[in-house]
């Protein structure tokens, strides 16, 4: 039970930590504080005179702005809470017989990995490469601790054909009950490949996260302004190797940006296809879903999710990546990703 609400409240506490990290990204905040644990050599955001002073004495070349420091503290502060939360779970499950014990020291191995992120997207005055890996293994925490709360609430998920075989089951094959064995037979023939399916769904939303986080890494969310994909002769403008290029040289700062137009449009026409494409397939899952199983709540979620994120992205492209709209669709993206994770759960348990 103690390990119950503790992972409940932990995979909350993940969730507001990708929402901050998105707040203070996109208020370009990610560098407020241009050290690291620390702000300016202090523990917390100097504010007196007499701490502004010895900032200002340690970062010449910086201006100290004090409301983006906190943003960029308060971060700090969640994030570090987070990992207690995440060192509480591996306890709690080393003294619980039945509890899994690898996936828990996994995840504390990923929060050890992602604070040395957090250090580097700041040393590295925000190389693409690194805050991209740092928003993706911020929603690989969460899909672990899904996963392991998961594994704590075994269940199993019946398929529609499973139900109705077990209603037919005794009754014979002829009249009425033939028909329903049928009708079992032909659902149980087109839900064998939902695990696949699923699968497949969930790898392309994750290609699809990441072409997000580069997006937003590479300041690209703007540079189409026009719908459906770009504006003018963009098909003549692509520019794929510039656009994704691990490693873009050697800058004082990535802040903003230090890619082209052209660069920064191909990387937002592919993040607008791949949208295209992952919102196609996770409706086709979800319908897939809804007639072939017991996970009609998850299929109908799933739709709303689809189509709340699509209706956010469009938003962020109408009214020019208002931050409430960008943040929530970040929100978004951790939900449907938490999502496809319990689908997969429950279809891969029952898959064998």
């Amino acid at each position: 039970m103690q390990l119950t609400w503790l992972l409940r409240v932990t995979i909350v506490f993940t969730l507001l930590v990708i929402l901050m990290g998105a707040y203070t990204r996109l208020s370009d905040a990610g560098l407020g504080c241009p050290d690291w644990p620390g702000c300016y050599g202090h523990i917390k955001v100097p504010t007196h005179d007499h701490e502004i002073s010895h900032a200002q004495t340690l970062f010449p070349d910086h201006d100290i702005h004090p409301e983006k420091a906190w943003l960029e503290m308060i971060h700090r502060y969640i994030a570090g809470a987070l990992g207690i939360l995440v060192l509480l779970i591996l306890i709690l499950c080393l003294k619980t017989s039945q509890a899994p014990k690898k996936l828990p020291f996994a995840i504390v191995l990923l929060i050890i990995f992602q604070a040395a992120l957090g250090m580097w997207t700041v040393t590295m005055k925000l190389m693409p490469i690194v805050v991209m890996s740092h928003l993706i293994g911020g929603f690989s925490l969460l899909s672990l601790l899904l996963l392991l709360y998961l594994r704590t609430r075994p269940r199993r998920i019946f398929e529609t054909a499973d139900i109705h075989s077990q209603r037919v089951a005794g009754a014979g094959f002829n009249g009425a009950h033939g028909s329903r064995i049928g009708t079992s037979l032909k659902f149980l023939g087109q839900s064998k490949h939902l695990p696949k399916l699923a699968l497949l769904s969930l790898v392309v939303l994750i290609g699809q996260i990441m072409l997000g986080a580069w997006t937003s890494s590479n300041y690209a969310a703007l540079a189409c302004t026009a719908l459906p994909i770009c504006e003018g002769n963009w098909m003549d403008n692509l520019a794929i190797a510039d656009a994704f290029s691990p490693f873009q040289g050697q800058h004082p700062s990535f802040e903003f940006g230090v890619l082209d137009y052209h660069a920064r449009m191909t990387i937002h026409i592919a993040h607008r296809v791949g949208a295209i494409i992952t919102a196609s397939l996770l409706l086709l899952l979800a319908y897939r879903l809804f007639f072939s199983t017991q996970l009609k709540a998850l299929s109908l979620l799933l739709v709303a999710l689809v189509i709340l994120q699509v209706s956010l992205g469009i938003s962020n492209v109408v009214m020019h990546l208002p931050l409430g709209i960008a943040v929530s669709h970040n929100g978004g993206a951790a939900l449907l990703l938490l999502t496809l994770v319990a689908i997969n759960y429950f279809l891969w348990r029952r898959a064998p």
